[in-house]
């Protein structure tokens, strides 16, 4: 079977690394060439554009960083819907808005495209060691299908239900990601200023009962200001852009999304965007 995959970057280049060392035949096509070179000497095939990804294929994935970049690839010029053959499937793996899901799958339906919404839980080091959570939208069918691709990508495929449920569910695990890590960033700044040592408040609140277990993982980073990017605050910050535009769909309150939202965004004027999202604990007590 021929897997394309289109979007290289931290997340998707090992995503497809973990496919093809379960034996997939890749082609493989990323905005920046060269980020496919590790998979091409592994005898990935590239493609010069999603069209022909779409041309190659049997099951088409992509891994793009916001809904602009999957709508480009997907109806551009040589975007890779007209080129997929009746009853492909497309299984879309980026973090979007659930109605964005919606619309693609409806483009999808007119072309008798099948489509599955899955993003993922997960950062950088799930992706390389295979224990991304899958977090599935679409047709049980369709599902069953996919299943093997995920399994070498990942530990666990949640199907939430049908076509955007996957995007819902992932937009509220972020909202709540980039929400915690930023009151935990606002309490440690707080109890350094009470003259608290950062070493002593960490000890105490990681692994506390107040703390989300995920913090433990952005420990080393925070005590270091060393922000190697797993996750970039950019990206979250562009993920709560989409909480909070999906909550105006649905006329849903989130003042917290909100006011976390903008509090990224001033980290990324103040030059943060690029490292990872634990680097708002820096933007804020310094």
């Amino acid at each position: 079977m021929k897997i394309g995959f289109i979007g290289l970057g931290i997340m998707g280049s090992r995503m497809a690394t973990n496919l093809q060392k379960h034996g997939y035949q890749l082609i493989v096509h990323n905005r920046t060439p060269e980020k496919a070179n590790p998979l091409l000497s592994k005898g990935a095939i590239w493609a010069e554009n999603p069209a022909s990804v779409a041309k190659q294929c049997d099951i088409l994935i992509t891994m793009l960083a916001h809904p602009k970049a999957v709508s480009e690839a997907a109806l551009g010029d040589q975007g890779f819907l007209n080129a997929l053959s009746p009853k492909k499937l497309w299984i879309d793996s980026s973090t979007v808005n659930p109605s964005f899901s919606r619309q693609m799958a409806q483009q999808a339906n007119t072309r008798n495209i099948r489509f599955l919404d899955a993003p993922v839980a997960g950062s950088k080091l799930q992706a390389a060691s295979a224990n991304l959570v899958f977090i599935v939208g679409g047709k049980t069918t369709d599902l069953a299908e996919a299943q093997p691709l995920f399994d070498c990508m990942g530990k666990r495929t949640l199907h939430i239900g049908s076509i955007g449920m996957g995007s819902s569910m992932k937009l509220v695990i972020n909202q709540l990601l980039a929400v915690s890590m930023a009151a935990f960033a606002e309490g440690m700044t707080l109890g350094e200023s009470l003259g608290i040592p950062k070493e002593t408040l960490m000890n105490i609140l990681i692994g506390g009962p107040v703390v989300p277990p995920f913090m433990a993982s952005k420990k080393d980073m925070m005590q270091s200001h060393q922000y190697e990017t797993q996750f970039p605050l950019r990206w979250m910050q562009k993920d709560l852009q989409m909480s909070t535009q999906t909550a105006y769909e649905t006329q849903t309150p989130m003042p917290i999304a909100n006011i976390t939202k903008e509090v990224f965004q001033q980290a990324i004027k103040a030059g943060f965007g690029d490292n990872d999202f634990a680097s708002i604990y820096q933007f804020l007590s310094q």
